[in-house]
């Protein structure tokens, strides 16, 4: 593999607006900006493309980049998400309390989405060392698992005072999810690449198939599709898995 030390700052530097992002992400959403705390994991999302896309493209990769796109997807797809179902479980379970007059009980509720940042770590850990996953991926990417919780506050701008908003809204649905997301960071369950290696057709069938699914939801639910659209990921990854092994 060609290397090109001279542009390895290009990515790096990209990488470094995915970590500022990430905090961003974080300070806003203990200010209860919600919306904003989602707006900053999207946009750690992108950089989190472009500075792979930019890697590829130099040929600038370097040790030093793979540990600082590590650390920053720690902040931006484990402790930014999951601090948004913190803050979402706190606003129902605690609005109105400090935390020194929560009782035992309610703390470890509204701590409790914390664990998504905990499996978030460990999921990237077990990447960086599984040889396994140079193509796809095994267990659900931090980065789809965070799509998840910064679209939740949109979707339920979008859809005040409805069944939908309720059920988002219930502690008891963010702390199942985040146990749920938790188990898919770290599950076995292998889920393909979203990396498309040209724009062809053959090479990238599964891709083409996901962005034409992705298309319909998003044109059909708007912004609710978002959380949808990882679990179209989910399930067409084991629809490929299947048919892989079927073949």
């Amino acid at each position: 593999m060609n290397q090109n030390k001279y542009f390895s700052f290009v990515p790096n530097t990209i990488t470094s607006f995915n970590v500022l992002s990430g905090c961003l992400s974080v300070v806003f959403a203990f200010e209860g900006l919600l919306i904003w705390a989602g707006l900053f994991i999207f946009m750690a999302a992108v950089f989190d493309f472009f500075d792979g896309m930019s890697a590829r493209l130099l040929h600038a990769y370097s040790a030093m980049g793979k540990e600082l796109d590590s650390l920053a997807d720690v902040i931006s797809f484990g402790l930014a998400p999951a601090s948004i179902a913190h803050v979402m479980v706190r606003n129902a379970v605690i609005p109105q309390l400090a935390l020194n007059e929560a009782s035992f009980v309610q703390l470890l509720i509204i701590f409790s989405p914390f664990i998504l940042n905990v499996f978030s770590a460990l999921r990237l850990a077990k990447f960086n060392i599984d040889t396994r996953q140079t193509e796809s991926f095994i267990g659900l990417a931090t980065p789809a698992n965070a799509m998840v919780w910064a679209s939740l506050p949109f979707v339920s701008k979008s859809y005040p005072n409805s069944s939908v908003a309720y059920i988002i809204e219930n502690p008891f649905f963010i702390i199942i999810l985040s146990a749920v997301m938790s188990f898919l960071l770290v599950s076995e369950l292998p889920m393909f690449s979203l990396k498309f290696k040209n724009l062809t057709w053959s090479s990238n069938k599964i891709q083409w198939v996901f962005m034409s699914g992705n298309f319909v939801l998003l044109v059909v639910f708007q912004l609710a599709a978002i959380p949808l659209i990882i679990i179209w990921y989910i399930l067409l990854s084991i629809i490929a898995n299947l048919l892989f092994k079927k073949h």
